[in-house]
C-alpha cells in the first residue's frame, strides 16, 4: 500500500509504476471518516477512479478494501522523521490506527527528504515506529518491536 503524494512530498509516482511493471497489486489508502480509519483500495491507475479527501489528498474514489493480512507493505509519509524510526505525522493518527491493527504484519517504510531528519519525534504508546526510511541520501533501517523511545538505536 503506498499513499499518492502530495506536491509537498516524496512523488510515489515511479514506485506505483515500477510495481505495476513487476506484476505487483498496487493499494492506496482511502479515509473513512465516519469510522476513523484508512480502507486499503486497489488501484489500477494513477489519473482514473482517483478523487481528494477532505484534507485534500489524492485516494481511491471508490472500490473494496482489501484484506488487511495480505498487505506486506505500506509506504508511509510523513512530515519529520527521527533517528529512531519514529514519525511525525498530520495529527489525525490514521497511519498509526492502521499499523496497529492485529491482522497488518507487513513492513512500514517511510519516504522523505534528508531535511526532514531531526534528531527527535514526540512518540507516545500509539505511535507506531517505522521499518525503514528511505530519504534522497540514505537508508535507515529500525529494529522491530523495539521501544519507540531515543534509546533505540538505528542501523544504518
Amino acid at each position: 500500500m503506498v499513499f499518492l503524494s502530495l506536491p509537498t512530498e516524496i512523488d510515489t509516482t515511479p514506485l506505483v509504476l515500477r510495481a505495476w511493471q513487476d506484476q505487483k497489486r498496487v493499494l492506496a489508502p482511502k479515509l473513512s471518516w465516519e469510522q476513523r480509519r484508512m480502507l486499503p483500495i486497489e488501484i489500477r491507475s494513477l489519473t482514473d477512479d482517483l478523487s481528494d479527501s477532505m484534507l485534500g489528498i489524492r485516494e481511491p474514489a471508490s472500490g473494496i478494501p482489501m484484506p488487511i493480512e495480505t498487505i506486506d507493505l505500506v509506504i508511509v509519509p510523513g512530515l519529520a522523521f527521527d533517528q529512531y524510526g519514529n514519525r511525525l505525522g498530520r495529527g489525525r493518527g490514521f497511519y498509526d490506527r492502521f499499523l496497529a491493527h492485529p491482522e497488518y504484519r507487513g513492513w512500514t517504510c517511510a519516504l522523505a527528504l534528508e531535511e526532514q531528519v531531526v534528531d527527535h519525534v514526540p512518540a507516545g504508546p500509539l505511535d507506531r515506529p517505522m521499518d525503514m526510511l528511505v530519504t534522497d541520501v540514505t537508508v535507515r533501517r529500525f529494529p522491530r518491536a523495539a521501544p519507540t523511545t531515543p534509546a533505540r538505536s538505528a542501523t544504518p
